[in-house]
């Protein structure tokens, strides 16, 4: 009857249930262990990493390459801890498999996500052998600024009138880059007119004298002033003096 199959339906769902449950009950204490391990190796990965900034940290190392490593060791670590953790549930297999899958899905994920692949990697080289360190001015394409961070897949630099820009990592690798930053100078050139008539000893002299109080300038190196061209109407003086590098566009503006 339509009672009875209603009755046969309930008790094989109760079963099924209890059944569940007492899988669960018996698979509880290893769900436990792998949450506290899991648990236990973010902590441990975070400690490493702060362990690594801290013994790393000084004057031979750049902050920016520790930091970058330090990111690279607590990703790792916490993926060692997953691996673990799944063991420790007796997903063995799932496990071994993921550690099998990892060269084919690396190969998959490579052509599907090329450029986020590209960029980690610059991101790797640029932290082992990197053309610039920490609040060093760059100039790559169009952008110019202070290096802020070098992160995974960009590298943060903030641009002299307060911007953030984040570029991608394959393109610092691939694109000629200029560091203002190496010797801390750089010359800054520009033209002053006069009339054929005017004095042109006296003129350089002039400019030279007004040159020297201008406090961000790199006073190891003198200006100095040579005639650039005679052209139709003027004389053209070309000024080249030096301006250090940190902020040298507030010492364009001020010269």
């Amino acid at each position: 009857s339509m009672k009875e199959k209603a009755q046969s339906f309930t008790n094989g769902l109760m079963d099924s249930l209890t059944l569940y449950w007492n899988k669960f009950l018996l698979a509880l204490p290893r769900i436990v262990l792998a949450i506290v391990l899991l648990i236990i190796v973010v902590y441990i990965a975070a400690y490493i990493a702060r362990l690594l900034k801290k013994r790393l940290s000084g004057k031979e190392h750049d902050p920016l390459f520790v930091k970058f490593l330090s990111k690279i060791t607590k990703v790792a670590v916490i993926i060692c801890g997953i691996i673990l953790a799944m063991q420790t549930l007796g997903l063995t297999g799932v496990a071994s498999g993921l550690l099998a899958g990892a060269g084919i899905s690396a190969f998959i994920f490579g052509f599907a996500f090329k450029d986020i692949a590209e960029n980690f990697l610059g991101g790797v080289i640029l932290a082992f052998n990197r053309p610039f360190s920490l609040n060093d001015t760059i100039v790559i394409r169009e952008f110019s600024g202070h290096i802020v961070a070098l992160n995974f897949r960009t590298t943060h630099i903030k641009t002299f009138d307060e911007g953030d820009v984040f570029i991608p990592n394959s393109i610092v690798i691939k694109e000629p880059l200029i560091n203002l930053t190496r010797d801390g100078k750089i010359r800054l050139n520009f033209v002053v007119g006069i009339a054929y008539e005017d004095d042109i000893t006296q003129a350089i002299a002039t400019i030279c004298e007004e040159m020297e109080p201008i406090t961000d300038m790199k006073k190891e190196i003198k200006t100095f002033t040579v005639v650039e061209e005679l052209s139709v109407s003027t004389v053209n003086l070309k000024v080249s003096c030096w301006e250090d590098t940190y902020d040298y566009r507030k010492g364009v503006l001020k010269i």
